[in-house]
C-alpha cells in the first residue's frame, strides 16, 4: 500500500444533507485518522447512514467538503469513490447468490473484452489479498453456500480487489454468530496493521471499546462528540448517544412462574434436504417468566421457533397450547396460533416480519388484518389502523413518526419497533420473540428490554431466543441451551454466566461435574 504523507484519511467539513422536511445531516465535521479503526455511534435515525452515503456517493451533500488524504475530492456516485480508495461492507450484502466468490468479486471490474484472462490475473490478486489480510476463503465456492461469516468476507474482499484504502462497515455484526464476530474484528486489526483505514458503524458500545481507536458521535443529524476510546466508556457514549442518563442493566424484579401455558414434547423436524434440525426438543413455558434460549445461531432455535409459531410442520412430538394438542397429524398454522393468543417476532423482519413495500400502518396489522378492529362492513377500517399506528409510534418513539412511510425507508431499528409493536400491543398469552435488538440502538434497547419485562410482569410468557449472551442474561429467567437441534442443558439466570453458557454453547460442559469436557 502507497504511504500516506497526510495524517488524515478522510475530513469531512461542513457536510449537510436534508430530505423534504428532514434534515438528515448538519453541518458535520469528522476528521479520521490514517491507518485507525474509527467507530462512528448513534441511536437509529441520527444520520450515521445518511453520511456514510455521502462519502460512497450513494447522496450527494448539499453542502460541504470531502477530503481524502489531504486532497479535496468530488464524490457524486459510487464510482468516484471507489476511484479515490473507499470501499463499502453493507449491512445487507451485495452479492449474487448463486455466483462463485470469484465472480462475485470481479462483478463490474471483469479486466477486459477476454474474460478468462481478467479472471486468471484476479485469480492471483485475490490470493496475493487473502494471504495479506488473513482473509482464507475458497474462490471457487457458491456464495449460497457459504455461511454468513464468509460472505461478509467476499464483501471486504470486493472491496480491497477495488484498491480501497478506507473501509466502511455498517453494522458488520448484526447477522454475525459471537465467534464470527470475533474472527471478523482480528480481520480489521489485520487490515489496520496493512494501512487500512476503517470506518465501524455499529450499535454494540462493547464492539467500539474493544476494536476502535476513536469514537465520534452522531446525534439528531449532528456530530455531538469525538472521543479517543481508551479515556472513554459505556455509560458516557451511552449518555452522548442520547442525551440523557441510560440504565445499562435491565431492571426487573424475580418471576413469579404461575401455570404452565405451553409445553413441548420430543419435537422433532427436517429440512428440505432431510437434514434432522430439531431433535426432540421439551421444555415447559410458565405464566410470569422468560425463558431464554442461547446458543450459537444455526443449533435450531430458527426452527424451534417456526414450529411453536405454526410456520413450519413438525416432524414428531407434540404441543400442548391453550388447551389444544398440536401434533404432526393435528397441526395448526400461523394464523390459528395467533388466534389462539400466541405472538411472533420473527428472527428476520425483513423475510418474515415486514413487506418493505407497506406503508408503516399496514405493517402494523401484518397478521392481524382480519380482525374487527380493522374491518368495516365492505372495506377496512383505514383511520382506525391510522389511530393506531400513530399510537405505537408514540409509545416505541418510531422515527420518523410518519405512518404513510414506507417501511423500507425506516433504519433497521425503527423497522424493529414497529414489528415488536405489532406484536406486544396485541396482549398475547405467549410471546416467541428471536432477536429482539438486532441492529436495534442503546436507547430503544432500554425501552424494548423494558416492554418484555413488562409483558412478563402481567402474567405472560416469553420465550427468548438471542445470540447476544449479555440479553440472554439479562432478561431471562431461566435459561436452556441448544446444540447441534438438542437441548444440552439448563441453568437458572441467577447462576448463569458467559464461560458457563458458552462452553455449555459448544457442547463442552459436564453438567453433573461442572466441568469442562
Amino acid at each position: 500500500m502507497t504511504p500516506r504523507t497526510h495524517p488524515y484519511s478522510i475530513e469531512l467539513k461542513g457536510i449537510s444533507k436534508r430530505f423534504g422536511t428532514v434534515q438528515a445531516n448538519k453541518n458535520i465535521d469528522l476528521q479520521v485518522p490514517a491507518g485507525t479503526i474509527h467507530g462512528i455511534i448513534g441511536e437509529n435515525g441520527a444520520g450515521k447512514s445518511t453520511l456514510m452515503s455521502i462519502i460512497y456517493g450513494f447522496y450527494e451533500a448539499d453542502a460541504g467538503s470531502i477530503s481524502i488524504d489531504g486532497q479535496l475530492v468530488s464524490i457524486r456516485n459510487s464510482q468516484d469513490a471507489i476511484k479515490v480508495g473507499i470501499g463499502m461492507v453493507h449491512q445487507h450484502f451485495m452479492l449474487v447468490e448463486n455466483f462463485s466468490v470469484l465472480e462475485n468479486v470481479i462483478l463490474g471490474a471483469e479486466g477486459g473484452a477476454v474474460l478468462k484472462q481478467g479472471m486468471d490475473a484476479a485469480r492471483q490478486e485475490l490470493k496475493r489479498l487473502e494471504q495479506e489480510y488473513s482473509l482464507d476463503i475458497d474462490v471457487d465456492a457458491i456464495v449460497e453456500d457459504l455461511p454468513v461469516g464468509l460472505q461478509q468476507r467476499v464483501e471486504i474482499l470486493k472491496a480491497l480487489y477495488r484498491g480501497a484504502k478506507i473501509l466502511i462497515l455498517d453494522e458488520p455484526t448484526g447477522v454475525l454468530t459471537p465467534q464470527e464476530a470475533d474472527h471478523l474484528f482480528r480481520i480489521l486489526k489485520s487490515l489496520k496493521d496493512q494501512g487500512v483505514t476503517v470506518i465501524l458503524i455499529t450499535h454494540k458500545l462493547r464492539e467500539i471499546l474493544a476494536s476502535t481507536d476513536n469514537v465520534s458521535v452522531m446525534r439528531q443529524g449532528e456530530m455531538v462528540a469525538h472521543r479517543e476510546t481508551v479515556n472513554t466508556d459505556k455509560e458516557e457514549l451511552a449518555e452522548l448517544m442520547v442525551g440523557k442518563k441510560v440504565r445499562l442493566k435491565v431492571d426487573k424484579n424475580e418471576a413469579e412462574p404461575q401455570q404452565t401455558l405451553l409445553s413441548a414434547r420430543e419435537l422433532s423436524y427436517f429440512d428440505s434436504q432431510g437434514v434432522e434440525r430439531l431433535k426432540k426438543v421439551s421444555f415447559d413455558l410458565k405464566a410470569g417468566e422468560i425463558l431464554g434460549i442461547a446458543g450459537v445461531s444455526g443449533n435450531g432455535q430458527s426452527e424451534l421457533l417456526n414450529v411453536l409459531s405454526g410456520i413450519t410442520p413438525m416432524a414428531s412430538g407434540e404441543i400442548q397450547f391453550a388447551g389444544q394438542t398440536i401434533t404432526a397429524n393435528a397441526p395448526k398454522n400461523a394464523a390459528q396460533m395467533r388466534d389462539l393468543k400466541m405472538a411472533h417476532v420473527p428472527e428476520d423482519r425483513h423475510k418474515m416480519g415486514l413487506v418493505t413495500g407497506f406503508e408503516a400502518y399496514e405493517a402494523a396489522v401484518l397478521g392481524y388484518h382480519d380482525s374487527e378492529a380493522y374491518n368495516g362492513k365492505v372495506l377496512m377500517k383505514r383511520k382506525a389502523m391510522l389511530d393506531e399506528c400513530n399510537e405505537r409510534m408514540a409509545a416505541w418513539d418510531v422515527r420518523p413518526p410518519n405512518p404513510h412511510l414506507k417501511t423500507a425507508n425506516f433504519s433497521g431499528g425503527n423497522q424493529q419497533k414497529i414489528v415488536i409493536a405489532r406484536e406486544v400491543e396485541q396482549n398475547p398469552e405467549v410471546l416467541l420473540i428471536g432477536q429482539p435488538t438486532r441492529g436495534v440502538d442503546i436507547g430503544a434497547i432500554e425501552n424494548i428490554h423494558e416492554q418484555i419485562v413488562k409483558l412478563r410482569d402481567a402474567g405472560k410468557a416469553i420465550l427468548l431466543v438471542s445470540v447476544e449472551l449479555d440479553e440472554i442474561m439479562a432478561l431471562s429467567d431461566r435459561i436452556i441451551v441448544m446444540f447441534d437441534g438438542a437441548v444440552v442443558g439448563e441453568v437458572a439466570a441467577s447462576e448463569a454466566d458467559e464461560r458457563t453458557l458458552g462452553l455449555m454453547m459448544a457442547n463442552a460442559w459436564n453438567e453433573g461435574r461442572g466441568v469442562q469436557v
